[in-house]
């Protein structure tokens, strides 16, 4: 290891910064962020927003100081003269040399290193003393990645990587176990007991509490868990694993996997997006098909139960969003009436990423005003819907779960007035890589039915948009098509 990795105190610290340009603004920043006393030297006219957090005079020794400029909480900057002198490393912490300019940048190394003050040359690892790592800041909590000067664009990308998958609630909550840290402390004098009260919070309802934004209810859960321990319980997160892509997944859905004991996942969840999950995880398929519910909905809901209950972190994995046809409503109130605390992250629901993968627009000044999302799972199902509402013109309408009836959804909508040359979208498996799309007329959907080659998951899309994808297609292979199908201008 060549570096130390190392975190100093720079609050009312004197750092001496070598250069005024987009760089040197870059590391001001930073340095103000940590409460140093900046002094800037400067042959150029300092960047713009560098010079709007210039003092007029020389700053006192003091903790912290006053911002200046938005986003700058901490910190002075002070414009000390435009020629460098190494009189002017007397005093300093630290040294940065931030300038264009190779030989004056040696000098500021040779003259630092020679009173034995830490200097970092921006890009020029071989005359720093020390380097500035990447971060990920969730303050009080910080992560420092560094290559050793190697290979700095790695360092941004795993940086990259860790922003993905860290709440920023993280910083919340080490600020919660600050402020109680004494207390803590206090309740558990043996370090093993300690930890495992720590694990207890950072992994239960106290963080979960500060997800939410309820700092209130964060503090009551940590106040009761002092008292009694053996109480910290499990969770369930319902979580939208979206139509199939991973690159689809949200970042909070991400964190959810990364964080699960238990997984509980439908049929419709891609292996792609399972393989993000955390490795040691316990998986445990619960999924549905048509005609063949493999898990009934009433052992879903002990499954939730008895491993919430026994103290994990459950995330119930549904395919799309599961406030959309997706018994999400059903699991939180089983949740509710059982005390579980739950949460749910949103995914992109089949409607929105069939219509966006297929080049459809499920809105469209000229041919659709509104949007429809209908189930068509079963013949019940289809008995309750409004088909005269549903066989207006001007509106899309996207049916799920509708394979096994295209040919009763063609019927209805054409007794009840649909013009049978309206355009229809079947698109399979949407937004993965056997992604189909079947264009065609509303009359023509009960002789596609028949032909039985459709295959699940599919999406069915009536109204004219569906016919501006033999134009707006982009991925996967293009549309099949009747040739009757109407283009749509």
């Amino acid at each position: 290891m060549r570096y130390f990795p190392l975190f100093a105190d720079l609050h009312g610290q004197r750092v001496l910064l070598v250069g005024g340009g987009e760089v040197a603004e870059r590391k001001a920043r930073l340095l103000l962020e940590a409460g140093a006393r900046v002094e800037i030297v400067s042959r150029e006219i300092l960047a713009h927003e560098l010079a709007s957090w210039i003092t007029p005079t020389p700053p006192l020794p003091r903790n912290g100081g006053e911002g200046r400029g938005e986003g700058v909480t901490t910190g002075t900057v002070h414009w000390l003269a435009r020629e460098f002198d190494e009189s002017q490393l007397e005093g300093a912490a630290l040294v940065v040399a931030a300038t264009s300019d190779a030989g004056l940048n040696e000098r500021v190394a040779a003259a630092a290193r020679a009173r034995h003050v830490l200097v970092n040359v921006v890009d020029d690892a071989a005359r720093s003393s020390f380097i500035v790592p990447a971060i990920v800041d969730r303050s009080p909590l910080v992560i420092a990645i560094s290559s050793g000067g190697v290979a700095p664009v790695l360092a941004r990308h795993v940086r990259e990587r860790l922003e993905t998958l860290l709440d920023e609630s993280l910083g919340r909550l080490a600020g919660l176990l600050e402020r109680w840290r004494a207390r803590i402390k206090d309740a558990f004098p043996d370090v093993g007991a300690r930890r495992r009260f720590y694990e207890t919070v950072v992994r239960g309802k106290v963080a979960s509490n500060l997800r939410r934004r309820q700092p209130e209810q964060a503090e009551r859960e940590l106040e009761r868990l002092l008292q009694d321990p053996a109480q910290g319980g499990g969770s369930v997160v319902l979580v939208g694993a979206g139509p199939g892509d991973p690159g689809l997944l949200t970042l909070n859905a991400l964190r959810a996997l990364q964080e699960a004991d238990v997984i509980l996942h439908d049929r419709l969840v891609s292996s792609e997006v399972l393989d993000l999950a955390r490795r040691d995880a316990t998986r445990i398929p619960v999924g549905k098909a048509a005609r063949a519910h493999s898990v009934p909905q009433e052992q879903i809901h002990a499954l939730m139960l008895e491993h919430a209950q026994a103290g994990r972190r459950v995330v119930r994995l549904k395919g799309g969003d599961p406030f959309v046809f997706g018994r999400g409503g059903e699991e939180l109130e089983f949740l509710a009436d059982h005390g579980i605390p739950f949460e749910v992250v949103p995914g992109i629901t089949a409607a929105l990423a069939c219509g966006a993968y297929a080049g459809i627009p499920l809105t469209h000044r000229k041919h659709s005003q509104a949007l429809r999302l209908v189930t068509a799972h079963c013949r019940d199902s289809l008995d309750t819907l409004d088909w005269a509402s549903l066989a207006r013109e001007r509106q899309t309408l996207a049916f799920y779960m509708g394979v096994a009836a295209l040919g009763d959804i063609s019927h209805e909508l054409l007794r009840h007035g649909r013009e049978a040359t309206t355009p229809v979208a079947i698109v399979e498996h949407g937004s993965r890589a056997g992604q189909r799309v079947t264009l065609a007329t509303l009359a023509e959907l009960d002789g596609i039915a028949g032909r039985g080659d459709i295959e699940s998951p599919a999406l069915l899309v009536v109204g004219e948009v569906a016919a501006l994808a033999a134009r707006l297609h982009w991925f996967g292979a293009p549309p099949r098509r009747h040739e009757s199908l109407r283009r749509v201008a």
